[in-house]
Order: C-alpha cells, then structure tokens, then sequence
C-alpha cells in the first residue's frame, strides 16, 4: 500500500466532501483549539467528536493537555535552596528540619523582603 492509498483512505469520506475536509484542516490549522473545533461543527452541522474523530484521522488534531490533579509536589531540598539563595548563605544541616518549619521560614523570608 502506497502513502497516497493511505491518505486517501483518511481523507475521502462519504460524511465529508473534499472541499469540507480541505476547509477544516485550513481552519483548524490556523487556530488549533477547542473553540475552533466547536465552530466547525456547527458550520457543517457536525457533531464536535465527529469533526476531533476525522481531523484526528487526517492527522492534524492535537489534543489539549489534561490539567494535573495536583500542583507540582515541593520538596523540602527545594524549600533548602530557596532558603539558602534568598539569603547567599549554605546551611548544612537545614535539610534536617520540618517541612512545616521549612515552609514557614520561606514564608517569614518572603515577608522580610517585600516590607
């Protein structure tokens, strides 16, 4: 099978004209979000997963990024080097502490140095 078989298996389409997928890809390319996608489905009274599922078979879409469940984890060897740069000096048993004191101490640094 040749690459202009496959992708005129992915482009040709019985829901879809040739000139409907050409405008799709022109405008999805142009502005590839979520809105767009919304947009084109309403413009060819397509549903929103029809429109993803054949601009995901022409190879254009591209998926949004899942948001994370949590924020990114600080460690307390984070929190030490925040503390020793905010004030130029290495501690060596810092890492020993809490991380409840730890995040206090970068709290009460923060504050010496916005007042």
């Amino acid at each position: 099978m040749t690459t202009a078989t496959k992708t005129m298996t992915a482009t040709k389409s019985n829901n879809y004209p040739q000139s409907t997928i050409d405008a799709m890809v022109q405008q999805y390319t142009a502005d590839p979000v979520r809105a767009t996608v919304d947009s084109l489905s309403a413009e060819f009274n397509k549903t929103p997963r029809s429109v993803i599922a054949k601009l995901s078979a022409l190879g254009v879409y591209v998926a949004a990024p899942k948001p994370t469940k949590r924020p990114a984890k600080v460690t307390k060897a984070d929190l030490v080097a925040q503390i020793e740069s905010d004030l130029g000096i290495e501690f060596v048993s810092l890492g020993k502490a809490g991380f409840g004191d730890l995040t206090a101490l970068v709290l009460a640094i923060g504050s010496l140095k916005t007042s």
